[in-house]
């Protein structure tokens, strides 16, 4: 009996995962499609692009709870086993990446994918529900990666990297109630954001990934292609 819930636990942070904030959010507030901007993910920062600031920086609170919860949920109807405490969130993770409300068909209507974002957000949320604090040391760290190198990929990357870190000295330090279950957890969470943003690495290994402008490369950016145009302007005349 305790395995079958602890399998519904894990298929309930999936459908939790699922649920497409981003979209939702756009959507209400302006009536766009969020899967026709930009990258096309339903994440927060895909939202802060279509719909602005407010609307990103909502998208991912929602996106944060959705892996929080799947923890709690976990915590709470299998307190024993640890495994499905980081399975759950890991069923959020994938959720979101692959949500089962948002299948994409191809010309002829034959199934072809299933859209989502990338991870991060609920990838910090799961690490959240596992140990609350973290969020005092993951969000801090993942927001100075963002407004200085600027690349949103690189930010959620950071998050399952912070988070094995965070597991990791907790677990080194003998802090009560710490064990591998966090570090298992950082680890499958990061495989899972890497497989999704395989398209942004390549971008960064040739050096065509997008910069955010509010960052702090992003800025720099801006200020070094103003001289070159104003160089090349100066050139001609």
């Amino acid at each position: 009996m305790q395995l079958l819930i602890d399998i519904g636990l894990v298929l309930l942070g999936y459908l939790i995962g699922s649920i497409p904030s981003g979209l939702i959010i756009v959507k209400l507030k302006t009536g766009k499609d969020i899967r026709q901007v930009e990258s096309g993910r339903t994440g927060g920062t895909n939202a802060m692009r279509a719909a602005g600031f407010w609307a990103g920086l909502l998208t991912a609170l929602m996106d944060i709870l959705k892996g929080a919860i799947a923890v709690w949920l976990a915590q709470w109807l299998s307190p024993a086993s640890q495994w499905v405490h980081i399975l759950a969130p890991i069923g959020a993770i994938l959720g979101h990446n692959y949500s089962l409300y948002l299948p994409e068909y191809d010309e002829k209507g034959r199934f072809k994918r299933l859209r989502g974002g990338a991870g991060g957000a609920p990838a910090l949320g799961g690490a959240i529900g596992l140990w609350i604090p973290s969020v005092l040391i993951i969000l801090p760290l993942g927001a100075l990666v963002f407004f200085t190198l600027g690349y949103a990929s690189v930010t959620t990357l950071s998050v399952a990297f912070f988070a094995i870190l965070v597991f990791s000295l907790r677990l080194a330090l003998g802090a009560s109630e710490a064990n591998w279950s966090g570090i298992f957890y950082g680890v499958i969470a990061g495989a899972l954001l890497t497989w999704a943003l395989r398209p942004n690495i390549k971008k960064l290994l040739n050096g065509t990934e997008r910069v955010v402008s509010v960052s702090l490369h992003g800025r720099l950016k801006a200020k070094q292609e103003q001289r070159e145009a104003s160089d090349a302007i100066e050139d001609v005349e």
